[in-house]
């Protein structure tokens, strides 16, 4: 389960925030994370207790932006929402493409008392 290191991967940039800016603990942990990352959401929250007991996120919320995948074919053009990393072209059919939406994972914000 790679959620789990996702997961401590997360802590590790809190706690690293945390102790840049001299606070003990974080209220609100905000995430954003695309269709087309790889991160199976309902294994990172199965995750995530054990991830952050005892740590500055241990009574944090934790909120989850997704970001839906979206594409511009490179042969035509094309604009498209993008539910599958390989899907083609709906215009024109070219497995070309340039994916500008999706594949995010990062922590968009921290919030503390």
């Amino acid at each position: 389960m790679h959620e789990l290191s996702i997961a401590m991967g997360i802590v590790d940039i809190a706690k690293k925030e945390a102790v840049r800016h001299q606070i003990s603990e974080i209220e609100l942990i905000e995430l954003e994370i695309g269709t087309l990352s790889g991160v199976e959401i309902e294994s990172l929250n199965f995750a995530w207790p054990l991830a952050v007991s005892g740590t500055v996120l241990e009574h944090a919320e934790k909120k989850i932006n997704i970001i839906k995948g979206k594409a511009r074919c490179l042969d035509c053009g094309y604009d498209f929402d993008l539910k599958n990393i390989f899907d083609p072209c709906p215009e024109c059919k070219s497995h070309f493409k340039d994916i500008y939406h999706g594949k995010e994972l990062r922590v968009k914000a921290i919030v503390v008392n």
